[in-house]
């Protein structure tokens, strides 16, 4: 009994901290005012699909890490076992490739920094430098 309250317990917890998580989506790019939708961002990561009169490639945090789990739910709207399926799929067709993938929120920053362009996520916390610009944010 002990143990069944305490996995409740810790899968209540767990979930609540998620829950209480963001992610701001960030780019390289040189428009300021660009500022993206859900579903403009969701296609941009799900297909390559780049909103009008912008050139982004999409760039991912590996699985496993928190901040990739909150934008697959509250962005994409899938888990992660869909999403790789998806992307399975897609890659034996030869019909697209999923975004590149980065270790880690710092190799995330390093990346997009250094590649105009991309476009990411990282934890709301995160500090941004200079060039970087959030184009959205989960609720």
């Amino acid at each position: 009994m002990k143990q069944a309250f305490l996995v409740f317990a810790l899968l209540t917890f767990s979930g609540a901290s998620l829950a209480s998580e963001r992610v701001v989506v960030v780019a390289n790019i040189a428009q300021s005012s660009v500022t993206l939708t859900k579903s403009q961002v969701r296609d941009l990561f799900m297909s390559g699909a780049s909103p009008e009169l912008l050139s982004l490639t999409p760039v991912s945090i590996a699985p496993g890490e928190q901040s990739r789990t909150i934008f697959n739910t509250r962005v994409i709207g899938l888990p992660e076992s869909r999403i790789q399926a998806y992307w399975a799929q897609m890659r034996f067709s030869g019909r697209l490739t999923p975004p590149k993938e980065v270790e880690s929120a710092e190799q995330m920053l390093d990346y997009l920094r250094a590649n105009e362009g991309s476009v990411g996520y990282l934890p709301e916390s995160t500090q941004l430098p200079e060039g970087l610009k959030v184009v959205y944010t989960t609720r």
